[in-house]
């Protein structure tokens, strides 16, 4: 399954909310993929296994469920985990993101692609097919509910 949404991060008519700079909303985005325990639901514990310039392997639970991953970061506009494939997962790739189509705007692009199959075919692919439009609006929930945590974040001065 492919699926991208974009959530907007600064809107200039709405001048109750105040504005981002894309430098905190990187700072912000880094926090999350480094220190992911506000941010995914159900974490247990995490670990850090390996890092480099540029990337980090992590390995963390969920449950009883243990999912790898590989977390790669293209300062300052993208940050990209993909996911080991393993019994109980089928693994999948994420990228956040940033982008600026104006310099009044920001806004970060949340695309995802998974083994889930959403095509309507009949046989296996049709209950993934059914349950596609559910794990679309989870995840759309889920970075609303990310970027609202970063906002809050951000507006307490903890990235700069």
């Amino acid at each position: 399954m492919h699926y991208e949404h974009l959530v907007q991060i600064n809107d200039p008519s709405n001048l109750l909310v105040a504005e981002i700079s894309a430098e905190q909303l990187w700072r912000g985005l880094m926090y999350r993929a480094t220190d992911p325990a506000d941010f995914v639901l159900g974490l247990e514990r995490y670990t850090v296994l390996e890092n480099g310039a540029g990337w980090m392997r992590r390995e963390f639970y969920l449950g009883d469920l243990k999912i790898n991953d590989h977390v790669t970061f293209s300062p300052p506009h993208s940050v990209q985990y993909v996911t080991a494939p393993s019994a109980a997962h089928g693994g999948g790739r994420l990228t956040m993101r940033i982008e600026a189509p104006e310099a009044s705007q920001l806004f970060v692009r949340f695309t995802y692609d998974t083994a889930l199959d959403d095509a309507a075919a009949p046989g296996p692919a049709a209950e993934d097919a059914y349950f596609a439009p559910y794990v679309k609006a989870a995840y759309r929930e889920a970075d609303i509910e990310t970027i609202r945590k970063l906002r809050v974040m951000i507006e307490a001065g903890e990235f700069g």
